[in-house]
């Protein structure tokens, strides 16, 4: 994590830091500022202790305690209750690894999650906990509006004002009363975080006191009798509840569950409607992560703060289950929310406590949603549309975020009662919590060297089974905001991943695949490599990428799923150079991997010869039994080529894809070569290439004519491989004068392989498959007829659909033997212009050729007669691939 505060774009202005200053100042800027004003100011327990116990206190605290034990008993209680901490207490042991690795910027969750698991899961899951931010501010202000309504609304069975009770009550006098408590949040939000952090300590101290009040009243109070009055279907309805005091038989009556009607919505609970509000409780042990751009020592303060807040949460609730339930009968339970204070030795402790603890929470909340949205503009995920968020801010406090989330939280607080987006406000947390424990499990599961945290007590089992028990919660609470919520994070992560944002903090899924990748090639073991399972794996020699586009996307169509390696040799002397001056070019290379669309990887070498650049990347390219067995080289002639970068629009304009802009990627590669340009590859050195490649059991292929081809990127309309092309197949060696006599040795296979490996791929699915075999039909031997049946059959058994063509051949052989039978055959001009007559005569009409490549003469003083050769025998025909095949790679078994 040593580039943590690199900004997440190359062009980009911003980082994770900007809540301190900008980054771009640098470590004498950081240095300078640090010693005017430390902006982190807050220390564990006002930073991380006091807000995140406000946070679990809330609301429910006060009144749905009482809810969660009339309707689910004690001993349901407390399985809810063990249930949602134990699935927070995985969820924080992750948090505190993840926190204790490394610097905490501004953020919180969403930094400890985008940094983890990369742009992508960062900007998505940071969106989903920002929604679940504002709709907990949004339940914590509706809870506040019903305890307000418990002592001055209008009693419902009265209809007027009588007394305190002077509020009217109604669903817009709901909204009206939640919209003016989120306005007085906003201003103190607006007026800054310092401000909400200094009164917070005086809250937790009123909240205690009312939670002591509460703990010590049934040893004060005694038995009592009330008269709740509910508007049931426009009925006054009145039921009677009881407070007992301690008492056995009250509490054996609380043991079991009796769901009955909630009184505030009408619906029926049930065990997960129960769960979803309890466990609104536990939505706070972020709320100290979420301060982190204020806390003084982060990675020490989140997980001690947050262990001790949740332990001190725990042992409360489970105090005021035991005091309810065996001192308060079922029908005051359900039956009333406010029953802390009706049974309080003075109610003003509760009203108080309630007030401020509701309204602590929903600071928080509106506090933490603006800080994570703030972050998110930050880094830019989603484009211009958040940058405004982060440039308008006065001294810190990213005024524009906190309107954007007070609006936000402004719509959630139509829905009229906290009950009604409970369930909505856990599955949004719940799915955040599931992304903290991925991140820890992926960290943990890549190995990575650097992650080193200094909290220990987590393993992968706690991650995982964290992750799981969340994904379950989630659908047990409601299955359609689950799936909802599911679809809404892949929508995110979608459009996240189009969007492609270049980040600085590394990703997580290289490390995964590296670690799986590793193991995977340990057990690709070459020994086992098997005929029926061959597959193409090809080292393409690139001199130049500008005159070679189309020649290495057509090579990316042959391999069939195999390895493609783009191969270039730099000339140069290590020794006499300061730098390995190889190693900046990769990031070209990649890049114009990038913009080719191509699945290819780059590796690339410095020697002070091409031949002997090839031999090192043919013996040490790949890597276990992933290792290149063809080579492809670009035909040697006089010809010029042409420049393919001028030619193809996605490398002149668009939309830059890859880590080098266009203009950088143009500047790099030189310009093709003309008239003036020496050759930097001689004849000699050209075919050596080849025979050293055959020495060292590798296939070759040479490819001509290949910038013939249509341009296969995306910028272009142009198509090829369709019904009325042809791929011809020459599988004799016509060098050759014993060229008609075999059509299935091990290197006629290769070239049939090859063809139909052509044409299984998708841009040559269509294309038709041509095999010519050369005869000589005027001779007296008619075996050729039965060589030409066999091979039929040889076609039939490996499943190859060709079209097969005889052509004749005996005026092209007679050119070659001579008058002179004893005499060695001599390929002179006439023959090679007939061999080169007789492929356009019958293979004009194709979109590529395979044909035979002969071995290269062992005398490297016939390199450049060999080079003529292939050179008048393919003149002019189109793209053609000569190939030499040294692998079987064909089986007729099953």
């Amino acid at each position: 994590m040593a580039c943590e505060r690199s900004p997440l774009l190359a062009h980009g202005i911003f980082s994770m830091v900007a809540d301190n200053g900008d980054s771009r100042r640098g470590s004498s800027a950081a240095g300078d500022s640090s010693s005017k004003a430390n902006p982190r100011t807050l220390n564990t327990f006002f930073g991380v202790i006091v807000p995140t116990i406000l946070s679990m206190f809330s609301i429910i605290i006060f009144l749905r305690t009482g809810f969660v034990i009339g309707h689910a008993g004690l001993l349901y209680g407390l399985l809810m209750l063990g249930v949602a901490y134990f699935i927070i207490s995985l969820t924080i042991l992750s948090i505190c690894a993840i926190s204790t690795n490394g610097a905490v910027q501004g953020g919180g969750a969403y930094f400890m999650i985008s940094r983890s698991l990369g742009p992508e899961f960062g900007g998505s899951i940071g969106l989903m906990f920002f929604l679940a931010k504002v709709c907990a501010c949004g339940v914590y202000v509706l809870g506040l509006v019903e305890a307000i309504l418990n002592i001055f609304g209008q009693d419902a069975a009265v209809g007027m004002a009588q007394g305190i009770r002077v509020l009217p009550q109604g669903y817009w006098f709901s909204v009206l009363y939640s919209s003016v408590l989120l306005l007085l949040c906003l201003v103190v939000c607006l007026v800054g975080a310092h401000i909400y952090a200094k009164a917070s300590f005086i809250t937790l101290i009123v909240v205690t006191v009312a939670v002591l009040s509460i703990l010590i009243s049934p040893l004060i109070v005694g038995p009592r009798h009330f008269n709740l009055t509910h508007m049931l279907d426009h009925n006054h309805t009145i039921i009677h509840g009881v407070y007992t005091g301690f008492n056995s038989s009250t509490l054996a009556n609380n043991l079991g569950p009796g769901y009955s009607l909630d009184y505030s919505t009408n619906k029926m609970m049930s065990f997960s409607a129960v769960f979803a509000v309890l466990f609104t409780s536990c939505t706070g042990i972020m709320a100290g992560a979420n301060m982190s751009g204020e806390l003084k020592n982060p990675s020490v303060a989140i997980p001690k703060g947050t262990i001790i807040a949740v332990l001190y949460a725990f042992v409360v609730y489970v105090l005021l289950f035991l005091l309810l339930s065996s001192t308060c009968d079922r029908l005051f339970l359900i039956n009333d929310y406010a029953v802390f204070q009706r049974i309080n030795i003075w109610p003003p402790f509760v009203i108080v406590g309630v007030y401020c603890a509701s309204l602590s929470a929903a600071m928080c909340s509106l506090i933490g949603a603006s800080r994570i949205l703030h972050a998110l503009a930050v880094d830019q995920l989603f484009g211009a549309l958040c940058v405004m968020l982060y440039l308008l801010k006065i001294e810190r406090n990213p005024w524009v975020s906190v309107l954007y989330t007070w609006v936000l939280v402004q719509c959630t607080l139509f829905a009229g009662q906290l009950n009604v987006i409970a369930e909505l406000v856990t599955v949004f947390y719940l799915l955040a919590y599931a992304a903290v424990d991925l991140a820890c499990l992926a960290l943990e599961w890549a190995s990575a060297p650097n992650f080193r945290p200094t909290f220990q007590l987590f393993s992968w089992h706690t991650c995982l089974l964290g992750m799981l028990s969340c994904l379950v919660m989630m659908f047990v609470i409601n299955a359609v905001y689950s799936s909802a919520s599911i679809v809404m994070l892949l929508l995110l992560l979608l459009f996240l991943h189009y969007r492609s944002p270049t980040s600085s903090w590394g990703y997580i899924s290289q490390a995964l695949i590296f670690h799986q990748v590793r193991k995977y090639l340990l057990m690709l073991d070459s020994r086992k490599d098997h005929v029926k399972f061959w597959r193409p794996q090809v080292l393409l020699m690139v001199s130049n990428p500008r005159s070679s586009c189309q020649l290495i996307s057509f090579v990316n169509q042959l391999k069939k799923g195999g390895l493609f390696i783009l191969g270039h040799v730099q000339l140069g002397d290590l020794d006499m150079l300061p730098t390995d001056p190889v190693q900046q070019h990769y990031n070209f290379w990649l890049s114009l991997v990038d913009k080719l669309d191509v699945k290819a990887f780059v590796d690339l070498t410095l020697s002070p010869s091409v031949r002997q650049g090839t031999q090192h990347l043919l013996r040490i390219t790949g890597l276990g039994g992933m290792k290149p067995n063809t080579l492809v080289l670009g035909f040697y002639d006089n010809c010029y080529p042409e420049d393919y970068f001028l030619q193809e629009a996605a490398f002149c304009e668009g939309a830059d894809k890859g880590s080098v802009d266009l203009p950088s990627l143009q500047a790099h590669f030189p310009p093709v070569r003309h008239t003036e340009s020496p050759r930097f590859l001689q004849p000699d050195e050209y075919v050596g290439i080849i025979s050293d490649a055959i020495k060292m059991g590798k296939n070759v292929c040479l490819a001509r004519y290949f910038f013939q081809l249509p341009p296969e990127g995306k910028g272009t309309s142009a198509k090829y491989g369709d019904s009325s092309d042809m791929i011809d197949v020459w599988p004799s060696n016509l060098l050759s004068a014993d060229g008609s006599g075999s059509f299935a040795d091990v290197c006629s296979l290769f070239l049939l392989q090859m063809a139909c490996i052509l044409n299984m791929a998708t841009r040559w699915r269509r294309a038709r498959v041509r095999i010519f075999l050369c005869v000589e039909a005027e001779s007296g031997d008619q075996g050729w007829l039965a060589k030409e049946e066999r091979f039929r059959e040889l076609l039939g058994k490996l499943r190859i659909r060709a079209t097969i063509k005889i052509v004749a051949w005996d005026r092209v052989v007679r050119l070659l033997r001579g008058t002179d039978s004893t005499a060695p055959p001599v390929a002179s001009e006439e023959f090679l212009s007939a061999v080169n007559s007789l492929l356009k005569e019958h293979s004009t009409s194709a979109a590529v050729r395979f044909l035979y490549l002969p071995r290269p003469p062992t005398n490297s003083g016939q390199s450049q007669q060999y080079l003529a050769q292939l050179d008048a025998v393919t003149q002019g025909l189109g793209p053609t691939l000569l190939i030499h095949g040294l692998t079987p790679v064909t089986c007729t078994e099953l």
